[in-house]
C-alpha cells in the first residue's frame, strides 16, 4: 500500500490548541516549534513556513506564564570547547565544574571541534535553552558568533583564547612570556638556528606565542633562518607535518619550540622516523606540561600551563558576571612556568641533521 500522509484533525473550537499539536500539523518537534515562534536559533525557511502555516490553521496563541518559565534563566552554563580530544581541556573543564557544582550550576560540555560554524550553531543552541551564561574557548579571536551572543546579553567568559573585541571577561595565560621563556633556554643552550611549529594565527594562543619566539630570536639579536616557522592545526597530523617540513630543510633546525601538547606528539613522530636523537640531533620544547611529559625517553621539557586554575577562575569570573551585569570587565592573565628535562639539555651537534 502506498504511504499515506497522515492529517491532524483541526481542533474543535471548544478546545484550545497546544504547540504539541502545531509542531504535528507541521511534522516538526516541539523545540523547533519553540524556536521559530521565539525567533531564535537556526531553522530552515521550509521549515518555518509550515510551522507558521500551522500556527495559523490552528489559532495557536501560546501561553504567556508557561512561555516566561520557560525563557526564565536556568541554572546551567554552558562551555564550549575547541577540541574535546585534547588533554589540556580535561583539567580546564575539571576546575569549571568543581566551581559551578558548587554554586549549584550544571554543566553542559560542547566541543565546537575549531569549525567556526558549529560553534555558531552550539551557541544559538545555548541561547535557545536561555543558559545562565557560557564559558567558551573561541575558535576565531574574531568569531561573530561570540560578539552576536554578547550583544544578546547572555554572561559570557572566554578562555584559553581571547576575542579582539575586549568588552569580554578573559582569563588566558603568559603565552608570549612563555614561548620567550622557552627559546630563551634553547639559546642558552648553544643553538642559533631554533625552529617553531605555530598554531593557525586565527587563534590568539597561536599568535602569542609566535610573538614570544620572535622577541626571544630579537632579543638575542637573531632573525629566524628560513622557513624556521612551520604551521599546523593544533593537532597530532599538523605537528607531523609541520616538523617534516622543517626537517626538509636545505639547513634544518637544531632545536625546535612547539606551539601546543597534540603536535608535539606529531613533531616526536616525525623526529623518530628520521631516526635522530633528542636532544643531541635536535632539541625540542613543547607548550603544555602533559601527564606523559615524563614518560618520554628523553622526559619533555614543556612550558606547564596552570589547566586547572584556569578552569576555576573563569567559572568564578562568570558567577560574578551573572550576579552583577554591570561590574567592569575583566582580563585575567595567569602566569606560565618553564620545566626542563632532558629533551632539550644535555650535549647537541651544531651541525643541523642532514635531510633523510
Amino acid at each position: 500500500m502506498p504511504n499515506r500522509k497522515r492529517e491532524i484533525p483541526t481542533t474543535p473550537a471548544s478546545k484550545v490548541p497546544t504547540i504539541k499539536q502545531v509542531a504535528e500539523r507541521a511534522g516538526v518537534s516541539v523545540a523547533t516549534v519553540s524556536r521559530v515562534l521565539a525567533g531564535k536559533g537556526f531553522t530552515s525557511p521550509e521549515r518555518v513556513e509550515r510551522v507558521r502555516a500551522a500556527v495559523q490553521t490552528l489559532d495557536y496563541r501560546p501561553n504567556r506564564a508557561a512561555r516566561n518559565l520557560r525563557t526564565r534563566v536556568t541554572q546551567v552554563v554552558g562551555v564550549v570547547i575547541s577540541d574535546i580530544q585534547n588533554p589540556f581541556f580535561t583539567s580546564v573543564v575539571r576546575g569549571i565544574e568543581k566551581v559551578l557544582e558548587g554554586a549549584g550550576y550544571t554543566l553542559i560540555l560542547c566541543n565546537s571541534d575549531e569549525e567556526p560554524h558549529r560553534e555558531q550553531v552550539l551557541l544559538a543552541t545555548l541561547r535557545a535553552e536561555s543558559v545562565a551564561g557560557v564559558i567558551i574557548s573561541p575558535t576565531r579571536a574574531d568569531s561573530e558568533a561570540v560578539h552576536q551572543m554578547v550583544l544578546n546579553g547572555t554572561p559570557l567568559v572566554t578562555i584559553d583564547r581571547t576575542l579582539s573585541m575586549t568588552s569580554v571577561d578573559s582569563v588566558a595565560v603568559a603565552n608570549t612570556q612563555g614561548a620567550f621563556t622557552a627559546v630563551n633556554h634553547l639559546l642558552e643552550l648553544g643553538h642559533k638556528c631554533i625552529g617553531m611549529i605555530s598554531g593557525p594565527d586565527q587563534a590568539s594562543t597561536a599568535k602569542e606565542r609566535k610573538d614570544g619566539y620572535l622577541q626571544a630570536l630579537q632579543a638575542a639579536l637573531l632573525q629566524p633562518c628560513t622557513g624556521m616557522i612551520q604551521y599546523g592545526n593544533f593537532r597530532q597530523e599538523g605537528g607531523y607535518h609541520a616538523m617534516n617540513a622543517l626537517l626538509d630543510l636545505p639547513q634544518p633546525p637544531t632545536a625546535v619550540l612547539v606551539g601546543n601538547n597534540l603536535m608535539t606528539l606529531g613533531a616526536l613522530q616525525a623526529i623518530h622516523e628520521r631516526g635522530l636523537a633528542i636532544p643531541q640531533d635536535i632539541a625540542i620544547v613543547g607548550f603544555d606540561d602533559m601527564s606523559w611529559a615524563t614518560s618520554l625517553q628523553p622526559p619533555l621539557t614543556a612550558v606547564a600551563q596552570p589547566t586547572y586554575e584556569l578552569g576555576v577562575t573563569a567559572a568564578e569570573l562568570l558567577l560574578e558576571r551573572i550576579h552583577d551585569p554591570q561590574r567592569p570587565v575583566r582580563h585575567i592573565i595567569l602566569e606560565t612556568r618553564l620545566i626542563v628535562r632532558a629533551s632539550s639539555t644535555g650535549q647537541f651537534n651544531p651541525v643541523p641533521p642532514q635531510k633523510g
